[in-house]
């Protein structure tokens, strides 16, 4: 791969999901095309100051939304992201809610996912290289507190806590498995939460979703879900979100991180250093060689 010429102290990343293709407000807007040893990102990833921080922006579908779920690229995505320095990753996302509590246009920022995806690669760690990384708490408390606190600064209606159902996509849910979810105890519904937060963990960026919920999912009787109201919904949603953002960019200290993202790799890694596939770890040399130098 030819050696790239781009940013490398870029610290907070924006995953735009669904409805988000821009972030309003960006100033001093570069464009970068990267490429990485996993292929290319989505699209473009757009570099800007926001709120006097330099911020990079991707579009997770690509502008247009022409890319679905289950082939999303995001082993490429996360590693953009790294080759940039990004340490604090804010994802966007669109989703269904499970619960009656939980309305079409709140805010979710869910503490748990639960993976029931099935055709997607969820770790940089293959090919004669094997790292086993915690991820019981999948996303950064840190990030979740300082998210809800913004939110709350500005009375949006936002839940803190509940479980992610990540599925493959891109049908969304039969009445039947939508039951079998709310009996589960799930909260809410998506399709791109997995394999980022894998990922991101993998990277050792601080990660967090924020759920925009746009419909009640179709367990709800009574209730159809029409596409004319997913889209208001997303349009009501994601102009609250990018207040949401701007806010939560201002209050960032891009200079402290105490939590257990940045430290996910240290002794995870199993394979001896004399037996990790040469070609692997060239790959995963930004990753890795904090903890081993081969």
């Amino acid at each position: 791969m030819k050696k790239q010429k781009f940013p490398t102290n870029i610290k907070i990343g924006i995953i735009g999901g669904s409805g988000i293709y821009e972030i309003e407000g960006l100033k001093n807007i570069k464009e970068l095309n990267i490429n990485t040893p996993f292929g290319k990102p989505s699209d473009k990833i757009i570099i800007g100051e926001l709120e006097g921080k330099t911020v990079a922006f991707l579009p997770r579908h690509g502008r247009g939304h022409f890319i679905s779920p289950t082939e999303l690229n995001s082993q490429a995505n996360i590693y953009a992201f790294k080759l940039l320095g990004v340490e604090f990753l804010f994802s966007i996302s669109a989703c269904g809610s499970l619960k009656e509590e939980i309305k079409p246009r709140d805010f979710v920022l869910p503490d748990q996912i639960y993976d029931r995806t099935k055709f997607r690669i969820p770790t940089f760690f293959r090919n004669g290289f094997v790292a086993h990384v915690a991820f019981a708490e999948p996303y950064c408390e840190n990030l979740r507190k300082l998210v809800y606190g913004c939110a709350k600064q500005l009375n949006l209606n936002i839940h803190f806590g509940g479980t992610y159902v990540c599925i493959e996509g891109p049908q969304f849910s039969t009445k039947a498995e939508s039951k079998v979810y709310r009996q589960l105890g799930f909260d809410i519904i998506g399709m791109t939460a997995i394999p980022e937060a894998k990922l991101a963990r993998e990277a050792e960026i601080c990660y967090v979703t924020i759920a925009l919920v746009t419909d009640y999912d179709v367990w709800k009787e009574g209730y159809e879900v029409t596409a004319e109201e997913v889209l208001a919904n997303l349009k009501a949603n994601s102009e609250n979100s990018k207040k949401l953002i701007k806010l939560v960019i201002q209050k960032l200290d891009t200079e402290k991180r105490d939590c257990i993202c940045k430290d996910a790799l240290k002794n995870a890694i199993f394979t001896k250093k004399e037996k990790i596939n040469k070609t692997t770890y060239q790959k995963l040399k930004i990753l890795v060689d904090k903890y081993i130098k081969k």
